[in-house]
């Protein structure tokens, strides 16, 4: 076992767990006092982040260590918790590459992150080029059929 402290939370107006409609969703990530506003030097420089956050609401008797559907919709595939992003998963933790809008002190603004007001953020990383994929990325048809309205804006 170990313990780790968030290094920020997230501020917006998205109070509820809900999967799809992340589309118009601005959040900002406060960053603990704890932390010398000196580490976001820099961070302006880069489009893109990728924020590892942990899912406090998720419900930790739910967790998934085995397979299921995803959604729960039986007429999706059966498939295993590292083959989907369920929130119910060992740890709890969700990560999203968001695009970054601001940095200014102690608050990072940012689109495309799809995690409620409050949530603790464990760590941000810049994305760089050399760390994605240089091969065509390759995913099951189901995956664009519980998306599409993911990051629909609403």
């Amino acid at each position: 076992m170990f313990t780790i402290e968030p290094v920020g939370y997230v501020s917006n107006d998205r109070k509820t767990i809900r999967d799809d409609n992340w589309g118009n969703v601005i959040s900002e990530i406060i960053i603990s006092p704890k932390i010398s506003e000196k580490s976001l030097i820099g961070i302006n420089e880069f489009s893109h982040l990728e924020v590892i956050f942990y899912f406090h609401l998720a419900d930790p008797s739910k967790i998934n260590i085995s397979s299921s559907h995803p959604r729960e919709n039986p007429d999706l595939p059966e498939i295993g918790i590292f083959a989907q992003r369920k929130k119910a998963r060992p740890n709890l933790l969700g990560s999203s590459i968001v695009k970054l809008i601001s940095a200014k002190k102690n608050i990072i603004k940012v689109s495309g992150l799809d995690a409620v007001d409050g949530t603790p953020v464990i760590d941000i990383k810049p994305v760089m080029i050399e760390f994605l994929p240089d091969e065509k990325i390759i995913q099951p048809g189901w995956c664009a059929e519980i998306m599409k309205d993911y990051w629909k804006k609403i």
